[in-house]
């Protein structure tokens, strides 16, 4: 019988405290992202408050590699974050009891009766929208001792790199609101409606309308030049003794003016939907320094997902558990290197149109040669926010290791499908020996291949021919 979340907590902490007192050694795995990296710093930071003897890796996926490598793994007690999902039986068989998985990610049923996974889908949580993994392992290091509350702050941008922020303006609903509601309490976050631009704190507001890609604004994303033309056009000051005003250091009344000559400018292009998607909850660190990217949550959580996409987790992982020194210099030019690749990526995919297959539901995308396969939720996420790819999926594929394909999918915005896309890219990533999961609405998978064609005639039958809300699987 599953037990309540609480009580898998409480079995969690005596598991922890059990190998502390008998001095065994704990190795926490994580995912490369940014809900990876800020759940596998958590748990890390509660451990080393614990006394426990601990390290911290990240991997871009959990695979039969990673198993092979824990039998020749010198720790004792293994913790995963945000991955291992559907691996229950092959941990058990590999580790025997000494591991543990914390996780959000929609898993099979047979996982659930196994007490050492302690997922949000077993106790009637939406890990889709209401918790994630920073959230799990947050409520795990609070079940290891009350203080670590001040851990809220990270769950906050592990949550958000997520995007779980799905309420209504984009707040946050569940387990993610109380988190959050403990930051505010706690003084570690400023929550207020603002204008949703990258680097409110940080950029001169042509840059921050320029970089902003969630959503991207044809003709505006990555095209400052234009960004500035539209901007001075507005009658807003720009400068300020000098200096360029950055979009926090603007009134209500010129915040309006903003959002009026954007959406006059994408008139015609879902201006409506754009205006919904440029004002919404902000999420401020007050105790970072002023004009820092990381007072900012969602600069946060893009700075993490630069890190672990570009092979430099450690980076963020440092940043996340309270380094500010040199490693945090190094953090922004990894930041800056990011967004850099990410513009590259999408316009070569914008130029080479071929590309690109769009039917009436879903826009089926080939990024072979050109993504690697660790931007490829990026890169899907951002072609799903584009208004123009508003209500559709979005299947982008890339090449992978070990003569492997890569496939990520998203559902974008006013996207109405019933089809469960964790469950469309699992199911036909095993029938074809792959691995896949993930989220109803964000989901991944991995195969090899010459199972290929295989593989995307089954996504036309399951996924690109099927319209409607009323489908599902």
């Amino acid at each position: 019988m599953t037990k309540s979340l609480d009580e898998s907590l409480s079995f969690f902490k005596d598991r922890v405290l059990d190998c502390i007192r008998s001095k065994k050694s704990i190795s926490v795995t994580t995912h490369i992202d940014c809900d990876g990296l800020t759940s596998g710093s958590i748990i890390a930071k509660a451990l080393i408050r614990a006394g426990a003897n601990c390290t911290v890796r990240a991997s871009k996926e959990f695979s039969k590699n990673v198993l092979e490598s824990f039998k020749t793994d010198s720790r004792d007690f293994h913790i995963v974050t945000d991955l291992g999902g559907g691996f229950a039986n092959e941990l058990d068989k590999t580790l025997g009891d000494n591991w543990m998985v914390l996780d959000h990610h929609q898993v099979p049923d047979a996982e659930s009766d196994n007490q050492n996974v302690i997922n949000s889908w077993k106790y009637g949580i939406d890990g889709g929208v209401d918790i994630c993994a920073g959230g799990m392992a947050y409520l795990a290091s609070v079940a290891l001792d009350e203080r670590n509350t001040d851990l809220s702050a990270i769950a906050v941008v592990s949550a958000l790199g997520d995007r779980q922020d799905q309420g209504e303006r984009k707040s946050f609903t569940g387990k993610n609101f109380e988190i959050a509601n403990t930051a505010k309490e706690l003084g570690l976050v400023d929550v207020d409606l603002d204008l949703l631009l990258v680097g409110r704190e940080t950029r001169p507001l042509a840059d921050a309308l320029a970089f902003t890609s969630q959503p991207f604004i044809e003709g505006l994303t990555w095209n400052r030049d234009t960004c500035l033309s539209l901007l001075n056009s507005s009658g807003i000051s720009l400068k300020e003794e000098g200096r360029w005003r950055v979009p926090a250091e603007l009134g209500e009344d010129e915040k309006r003016q903003v959002i009026e000559s954007i959406t006059k400018f994408a008139s015609g292009k879902n201006a409506t939907e754009l205006m919904s998607e440029l004002i919404g909850h902000t999420y401020t660190f007050p105790r970072e320094d002023s004009r820092s990217f990381l007072r900012d949550g969602r600069e946060f959580s893009t700075m993490l997902n630069s890190c672990g996409r570009i092979d430099r987790s450690g980076v963020g992982m440092a940043v996340c558990m309270g380094d500010r020194n040199r490693i945090l210099r190094e953090a922004e030019a990894i930041l800056t290197d990011y967004r850099k690749m990410i513009r590259e990526y999408m316009n070569v995919l914008s130029n080479e149109r071929w590309r690109m297959a769009e039917s009436e539901t879903c826009i089926m995308v080939n990024g072979e040669g050109i993504v690697p396969e660790t931007m490829t939720g990026t890169i899907s996420s951002l072609i799903a926010g584009s208004p123009k790819n508003s209500g559709k999926i979005v299947i982008l594929r890339a090449k992978a290791e070990e003569n492997t394909i890569k496939f990520s999918s998203r559902k974008s915005f006013g996207c109405k499908s019933n089809i469960n896309l964790s469950e469309v890219m699992r199911t036909g990533a095993e029938k074809f020996d792959g691995v896949g999961g993930g989220h109803d609405a964000a989901a991944g998978a991995k195969i090899t291949k010459d199972k290929l064609d295989d593989f995307l005639k089954y996504l036309e039958v399951n996924v690109v021919n099927v319209s409607g809300a009323g489908n599902t699987r």
